[in-house]
Formats: C-alpha cells, structure tokens, sequence
C-alpha cells in the first residue's frame, strides 16, 4: 500500500465484498494475522489481502493508510489477545509473572507475526491499556514512579525479546532445528573433561536446558531484582 487518505467517513462505509461478507477493520487485521502466519512478511500486500477478503484491493485504503499501518493494528491485535485472556490476581509478583508468560505464549502461537512486530510502538488501544495497566501494577505495588517506568520498560523488553528470539527459532525449518537439537545432545554432551571440564561437568543439564526456553528464569531473576529493590526502598521494618 502506499500512502492514500481516505476521509473518515468513507472509512465508516459498510459493503459487501464479492463474497458476501461485510468488511471491517477487525476482518482485515485476523485475516492479515492469518496470511502472514502463513507466509511470513510477503503476505502483507493489499494484493494478497484483497483476494483472501474476497474485495477489491482499493477498499482496504477506507481502514488502513498503508501496510504499515495495517501491520500495527496487527501488532495492537497480538496485544489485545493478551489482555482478553489475562486475569489479575491483585499480587504484583504473581501478576507480572502470568502477564509475562501470557505474552510470551501468545506471540509464539503467531511467530511470524511476532518478528515483524516486537519492535513496534502502536499507538492504539490496546497497547495504551497495556501500558497503563502495568505502570498500575507497579506504583499498586509501591514502586516511586521513576522505578515503576523504569521496571515498566525492563519487563516489556525482556519479554518481547525473548518472545522475538523463541519465535525466530520457531520459523527455522524442521531440518535446521533438529540439526541444532542433535549439537547439544551429539556434541557438545560428548565433549571430554579433559578439554572442556565445565561442560563434561553440567552436560545433561546443559543439554536440557537448551531445549527450552529461557524466558520463564529469565523473568524470574527480573522479579527477584525488582522485589528487591522495593525492599530497598521501603527500608528497614
């Protein structure tokens, strides 16, 4: 798509594609979240869209300006899967964990997706409920401010990262994986004490623990700097 206004009120106009079937800004945005789970980045195209909708092409400039702004309503949809399944426990620790792990879990049920996505600020909904409700989390918590902002943009980073890189490794074909799983179980676990002690030493945990993500101690070891600097700061007593 390139960059083509279309006033408001078009945008709010109602009609059937070839199929039947009534456009609107939530059909795009899954049928985008499909297409590129499908085919990566190449789906994205007004051409690609326009014959999966059954509609003209042209009729997705009345929702979207261009492509990369689909792809942030897109991002902003990825987001707002998260928070329709997210429950609050009112436990700061326990709900940055779950709030965490859902958002892990729900950018790898959509890998491709998630690459071109994790970078992105949306500026929409759902991102500014998110953002709000975390900072909420915090300062409930009795985190200052500047250490709930701060908290804020560790979790969100360490998160989307690790969802980024889990999501790469998820997109490699099957035979590229295997071939990675095979290193750690055919070599490095065979390697002699006499050489690389320290591997030879913590070998099957070692090859264990590659095979897994490290998102969940990752997050742990943040909570656990975080609850200790709030200890920090509310002193002795």
């Amino acid at each position: 798509m390139s960059e083509r206004v279309v006033p408001d009120g078009e945008r709010r106009r109602r009609r059937p594609t070839k199929r039947g079937t009534v456009l609107s800004e939530q059909l795009i945005v899954d049928t985008a979240l499909r297409l590129i789970h499908e085919h990566g980045a190449a789906a994205l195209t007004v051409r690609r869209l326009g014959a999966a909708l059954g509609a003209d092409p042209s009729a997705l400039y009345r929702y979207f300006r261009d492509t990369d702004d689909l792809l942030l309503a897109v991002a902003d949809e990825l987001i707002g899967r998260t928070l329709r399944t997210w429950r609050p426990s009112g436990e700061w620790r326990s709900d940055l964990r779950s709030l965490g792990l859902r958002i892990h879990a729900d950018y790898l049920a959509h890998p491709r997706a998630a690459l071109l996505t994790f970078t992105r600020v949306t500026g929409r909904a759902n991102e500014m409920r998110s953002v709000d409700m975390i900072l909420g989390i915090l300062r409930g918590a009795g985190f200052p401010d500047a250490e709930a902002v701060r908290i804020y943009h560790v979790f969100v980073d360490q998160t989307l990262s690790f969802a980024a890189i889990d999501a790469a490794a998820f997109t490699l074909p099957e035979e590229n994986r295997e071939l990675e799983e095979l290193a750690w179980r055919e070599r490095y676990a065979r390697l002699p004490a006499g050489t690389h002690p320290h591997v030879a030493a913590t070998a099957p945990v070692l090859v264990a623990e590659m095979g897994r993500s490290a998102y969940p101690a990752a997050l742990e070891m943040m909570l656990s700097a975080a609850a200790a600097r709030l200890a920090h700061l509310r002193g002795p007593g």
